[in-house]
């Protein structure tokens, strides 16, 4: 299968969201129950006090953004700090998610922010609109079914408002494995088959996803320090059920087991990353102090997102070049003589 050309739209909102060369070195900062979890932990509280998710939010924005080709935003806590004080030559992406979903035995039901929706996200100046879809294939056939039905009505809002859909995907554990929990965290004993398959599902092109975000098929902490032909292979797999480009998440994993990650990722075609906790996770232990918290994310939090933007720039595969495209790599889409002579006649 050979992607088509782009639209304008998607193909500018791509572009937004890439460095000149093509590669994707992105920041979220969108995480609500990590933060909420971190900061209300902090305090020795029960609930998050706004005014800190708020404060946390904006110091990240601060210190790491300037490093960043894309920011990720939420639009309760971090998009209009975004829009106010991040770097405009960056771009953003915005989420649609909302982070409480419905849980049962048989698996996960995901849903939108309410009243938050793809036109919006294009109206509020977003370049991409991203979702985390909680995905099993071997959950019930009506789970599946509603999971896809709601990725591909959001993939349909997405081609009506020219817009890159950016698919994050995960794995969970049922409600009653052991050891389950609701936590934003890498499963240890995922299977990396079913991170696969779920990639495979989704690639389809009824979906219309413009980018992946995935994580890891095999925990990080199991990974080598090099590459070996055992793990490659279940990163080859990845990318070839993408059949498009891709950028790793980091699911809350430490800094150097990230690192292993994008190390293994680049080496089979991956494009990027778009992660948070792995670069600014150990600041939020000095909160509320927000003086120490601001000067471990100017020190040691920026010094690890400089080191995985370097990982990224040596060896990660640029976006439009990516296999999927075809040998001419990404095209736009009616990109000829008769498109220009077209638009310049409804010029003044």
């Amino acid at each position: 299968m050979t992607l088509g050309p782009l639209s304008p739209g998607k193909y500018w909102g791509m572009r937004r969201l890439a460095d000149a060369s093509g590669r994707f070195t992105m920041l979220a900062v969108d995480q609500r129950p990590p933060i909420k979890a971190a900061v209300a932990r902090a305090r020795g509280e029960v609930e998050a006090r706004d005014t800190d998710v708020r404060a946390v939010k904006r110091l990240l924005i601060e210190q790491l953004s300037p490093q960043a080709t894309a920011l990720l935003a939420d639009p309760h806590w971090a998009l209009a700090t975004a829009l106010e004080i991040a770097d405009p030559r960056a771009g953003l992406v915005v989420t649609l998610e909302d982070s409480e979903f419905e849980e049962s035995d048989e698996g996960r039901i995901s849903q939108a922010i309410p009243h938050w929706s793809v036109e919006q996200i294009k109206r509020s100046g977003g370049d991409a609109v991203k979702v985390l879809l909680w995905y099993r294939p071997d959950a019930p056939a009506f789970v599946c079914e509603r999971q896809q039905a709601w990725a591909e009505e959001i993939g349909e809002q997405c081609k009506r408002y020219d817009i890159p859909f950016l698919l994050e995907l995960l794995l969970y554990p049922f409600a009653q494995e052991a050891g389950a929990t609701t936590a934003y965290i890498e499963s240890p004993s995922k299977r990396p088959e079913l991170v696969v398959e779920s990639v495979r599902t989704f690639a389809d092109p009824r979906f219309g996803v413009d980018l992946f975000k995935l994580e890891s098929p095999l925990p990080a902490a199991q990974l080598p320090a090099e590459p070996s032909a055992e793990t490659l292979h279940w990163f080859e797999a990845l990318n070839e059920a993408a059949a498009r480009p891709w950028v790793l998440l980091s699911a809350g994993v430490s800094a150097p087991e990230f690192a292993r990650v994008l190390t293994h990722a680049y080496a089979v075609g991956a494009s990027g990353f778009l992660a948070g906790r792995a670069i600014w996770a150990e600041a939020l232990h000095h909160w509320p102090d927000a003086p120490r918290f601001a000067a471990h994310l100017a020190g040691p939090s920026r010094a690890t997102f400089e080191r995985f933007i370097g990982i990224t720039k040596a060896a990660a595969l640029p976006w439009f070049a990516h296999p999927g495209y075809g040998s001419g790599g990404a095209r736009l889409a009616g990109r000829d003589a008769a498109m220009e002579m077209q638009m310049a006649r409804s010029m003044p």
